[in-house]
């Protein structure tokens, strides 16, 4: 059956998620309440008891279609980024969003660029529609003194250098997931001044709220004036990820021919009632980034007492390897006791595993489960 699927996605790889609890129930016959899953960087807390609120109210109504144009979100979200509504498109999760911009933007021929190991989506949508891309491989630093922390950073001469007289959008994860690589204030400064106006940059900014470097800059106080797109979604800090909810902020331009090829009803209605409570709940935000915060350096330091290499991005989630065992390894013997965290092969990074940040009880289990298997 294979010559009858379309050229562009005969070899294409679909992204592979994070282990669900349930499949691991089944495989391992592990009870549910005995495994805990750290492997797709969702919110520890869960959602906000006042999104949870909002759902129940509305559940009756889902006989209902949803409202098209999302009018109650979009105007919670325009005052709360102080922007028009019209500056906002919504989607089914930053992934269709992703989807849009290249269905409204990529012609044939035209080329995007994207960072090599990034988040996997890019170039699977890219490749799904046939689109042409150049990879630019990400800078990595030296060791520390003792050997055990690395950093990722995006290169931005390089993304800037392989611009030709095609290219059309660029994809920088900010910060990108799993490296953690973001552009600081400078760096976008630099790198807006240096990059053509016909080309559209897509800052997809999944784990702004999660971010507590002092030199993070927000792009969206640029969109008014540049062919600027930035996504946001309220997967993470606001733990909607099962409702699959995002926003773009964009020029009107840009963001009316995106509205022109959005699927109708593409945001369901307890999505749309749940964001709109949760955006509200800046306590729950806020209890969410402190617990991040101090389990993040938990870990971080557990992890560099048992030797590890330690890549730590500045969200909810990092990198670790080891001299005598594999990524995929450390992943597989986890497993066993019910412990799920990220292997990092189909991203190229074979000696990594990815870990995001729990509640104190799941990290304190994580790190004493990986005692046992090391």
């Amino acid at each position: 059956m294979k010559i009858l699927a379309r050229k562009a996605i005969r070899d294409l790889k679909p992204y592979q998620p994070g282990k669900p609890i349930k499949e691991l129930e089944r495989e391992l016959g592990i009870k549910e309440k005995d495994i805990i899953k750290l492997a797709s960087n969702e919110n520890p807390l869960g959602p906000s008891p006042a999104a949870v609120a909002a759902i129940l109210k509305a559940v009756r109504g889902i006989n209902r279609y949803p409202d098209g144009n999302s009018f109650c979100l979009k105007s919670a979200l325009s005052r709360d980024l102080k922007l028009s509504s019209d500056n906002i498109v919504l989607g089914n999760g930053s992934d269709e969003l992703i989807d849009i911009i290249i269905k409204a933007f990529m012609e044939n021929g035209q080329e995007a660029v994207i960072s090599r190991p990034s988040f996997l989506e890019y170039e699977i949508i890219l490749r799904t529609y046939g689109c042409i891309f150049r990879q630019v491989p990400m800078l990595r630093s030296d060791l520390d003194a003792q050997g055990l922390i690395q950093r990722f950073s995006y290169d931005i001469d390089g993304i800037l250098g392989s611009i030709g007289p095609k290219t059309k959008l660029i994809f920088i994860g900010n910060p990108d997931n799993p490296t953690g690589a973001y552009l600081t204030k400078s760096d976008i400064k630099v790198f807006l001044k240096r990059c053509p106006k016909d080309v559209i940059v897509v800052f997809d900014e999944a784990y702004r709220e999660l971010v507590d470097r002092k030199n993070y800059a927000d792009p969206s106080v640029c969109i008014k004036s540049r062919n600027i797109i930035v996504l946001r979604t309220f997967s993470k800090a606001y733990g909607l990820a099962g409702l699959r909810i995002g926003y773009a902020m964009a020029d009107k331009g840009l963001s009316g021919w995106m509205e022109r090829v959005r699927q109708p009803f593409n945001v369901n209605m307890l999505a749309q009632v749940a964001a709109e409570a949760a955006l509200s709940d800046k306590r729950h935000i806020s209890r969410t980034r402190a617990l991040i915060s101090t389990q993040r350096r938990y870990i971080v330091k557990q992890l560099k007492g048992l030797g590890l290499k330690v890549i730590e991005g500045p969200a909810n989630f990092l990198l670790l390897s080891s001299d005598s065992r594999t990524g995929t390894d450390i992943f597989k013997r986890l497993l066993r006791y019910g412990v799920i965290i990220r292997d990092m092969s189909p991203y190229g990074l074979k000696q990594w595993a990815r870990v995001n940040v729990g509640t104190v009880k799941e990290n304190r289990r994580f790190i004493a489960t990986l005692k046992r298997i090391l």
